[in-house]
């Protein structure tokens, strides 16, 4: 599976769970992390379990490798490190704060809205 599968897969599992406000950014010619960052947020921590939770869940499914998963204690930002894709599942005012779309602004954003029920 390529990155943009990969990248598919978790908006879509995100969106299953109602994450606000996803953005996908390519991060490939900007950053040797990985291709796409993606990132969403919860209205709470049970939410921003929830998310996390069917993101993981359709990984397992698809046989896809979860490098890491950080943060999960506290469930206002959690990280999950899938190789090609970086995904950010935040709590509002945690998104708010760090500000990463801000911070990665040099990475052009990925249309998603295909992906994305409204």
């Amino acid at each position: 599976m390529n990155s943009q599968e990969l990248l598919e897969l978790v908006v879509k599992a995100a969106d299953s769970k109602r994450a606000e406000e996803i953005v996908a950014l390519d991060v490939e010619n900007v950053s040797l992390l990985a291709d796409y960052f993606v990132i969403m947020q919860g209205g709470s921590e049970r939410q921003v379990k929830a998310i996390t939770e069917a993101i993981v869940e359709k990984m397992h499914e698809t046989h896809q490798d979860i490098k890491s998963v950080e943060g999960k204690d506290g469930a206002n930002w959690i990280l999950l490190d899938l190789g090609d894709v970086i995904v950010h599942v935040f709590k509002e005012e945690t998104r708010q704060f760090y500000n990463l779309e801000k911070l990665w602004s040099d990475a052009p954003l990925v249309d998603i809205s295909a992906w994305v029920k409204d």
